[in-house]
């Protein structure tokens, strides 16, 4: 049979690459192959050529697996004292993203095979759960889901089993939960994302605290995340004691917004950590009730608070402030006079590591991709939907989120001074 011109093409470029492992057919072989699929539906429709060759090769695969397992190939003289027998197939079905397909699974007399390429409780191949966790990670609902693996792949999956999929995440969550952490963090940061959450027939508001320490390479990671109804100081120690209980021993600083009881747990359980408000998060709840005519002014005049060389020329500043908008804003200077303790701590370091610790910015962006997660998917049947949705999106933004900080090497030299002995 003649060699289809544009089918030699892609037969050529297959075969050239057996670098790195790659098993390089030959390109006879695969020129039979797509002559016989014949292109189009017949090489990857659903009862295309490449589905049927993933079938055979993998049962190809098991059958070798079982041959080394009892020492003899399919129809050999077993060795003598070899007891052990192939006892039939059984029949499975496997996800890929060609669709379903059936899979022969040798057994032995004796139960104790148990294969390596597709294992006891296997039911998918080629990552088609990572797909699933994935589009799920991304704010897709189990419906949007079904339909999107239908129109991509031709591969019709229940929305029980999209769920039995996700579900199976939990431990994985659980184990990543109580994980071991750092024994030192030079900063860590805390903030609540506000999730709604169906709870006996309502949608409440409730908030999944998160907390994310930056170690001493500068790269940032979640330490936990925690779903709690109301804040306070006992629920701030619990979550401290859970870090110290994994491992931490030591935070040099903690920046942290508006989170009640949070400065009281810090001292009872690290002592020797120093807690820093946000001052993005003090301006903005501060200028909540300024008229949008004058917060560009007012935002403009506390910033020579916060960028001000030491805290006593801080508290000139705010005076400064509070005669000229006193009489209108009263509460701006006011709000910043009452938590002085909490937000004038990072006034002490240098310019370079200021920028690091001043603001929960870090966790800010980490919100954002959360966000996205949340966005579409409305209300959330229950706490552990919301956790498990919220790690699937933590676990996909790490690679790009997780990078250390910006300038880190000049702040890490600063805190090596300012803590001297603390760190490594």
């Amino acid at each position: 049979m003649p060699k289809p011109k544009t089918k030699k093409s892609v037969a050529d470029t297959a075969g050239t690459s057996a670098k790195g492992g790659t098993v390089e057919l030959p390109k006879e072989l695969i020129d039979q192959l797509l002559a016989a699929a014949g292109g189009g539906a017949g090489l990857t429709g659903p009862d295309g050529l490449l589905k049927k060759l993933t079938a055979a090769l993998v049962n190809r695969a098991l059958e070798a697996e079982m041959s080394e397992h009892l020492g003899y190939d399919s129809g050999e003289r077993p060795p003598p004292g070899q007891g052990n027998r192939r006892n039939g197939r059984r029949t499975k079905q496997l996800r890929t993203e060609r669709g379903g397909i059936a899979v022969e699974v040798p057994r032995d007399r004796a139960g104790t095979f148990e294969p390596r390429l597709v294992g006891k409780h296997q039911r998918s191949f080629d990552g088609f759960d990572d797909k699933i966790l994935s589009l799920y990670a991304r704010g897709m609902t189990t419906r949007d889901i079904q339909r999107h693996l239908e129109e991509l792949y031709g591969v019709d999956v229940s929305p029980d089993l999209i769920s039995r999929v996700t579900d199976a995440v939990l431990d994985e969550l659980n184990e990543w939960q109580s994980r071991p952490l750092e024994s030192v963090y030079p900063i860590v940061y805390i903030d609540a994302l506000v999730v709604k959450i169906r709870d006996q027939g309502k949608v409440e508001n409730k908030a999944v605290h998160i907390a994310v320490g930056v170690d001493e390479d500068g790269t940032r990671d979640v330490l936990g995340l925690w779903l709690e109804r109301t804040e306070g100081a006992r629920f701030w120690s619990s979550i401290l004691a859970e870090l110290k209980h994994r491992g931490v021993d030591d935070i040099l600083v903690l920046c942290a917004d508006g989170l009640s009881g949070l400065p009281e747990a810090v001292e009872a359980n690290f002592p020797k950590t120093i807690f820093q408000t946000c001052i993005v998060h003090l301006i903005r709840s501060s200028t909540r009730y300024v008229s949008y005519k004058d917060l560009k002014p007012v935002c403009a005049d506390l910033r020579a608070v916060y960028t001000a060389a030491t805290a006593d020329e801080a508290v000139r500043a705010l005076s400064q402030v509070e005669e000229k908008w006193g009489a209108r804003y009263a509460h701006v200077t006011r709000a910043w006079r009452s938590r002085m303790d909490e937000w004038t701590p990072f006034l002490a370091f240098p310019v370079e590591l200021r920028r690091a610790i001043y603001t929960t910015n870090t966790i800010e962006a980490l919100n954002r991709i959360l966000r996205k997660s949340l966005k579409t998917r409305g209300p959330l049947p229950t706490d552990e939907a919301a956790l498990k949705l919220l790690y699937l999106a933590v676990r996909n933004a790490k690679a790009t989120w997780g990078r250390a900080h910006r300038d880190w090497l000049t702040a890490r030299m600063q805190l090596a001074i300012h803590f001297e002995g603390r760190l490594g």
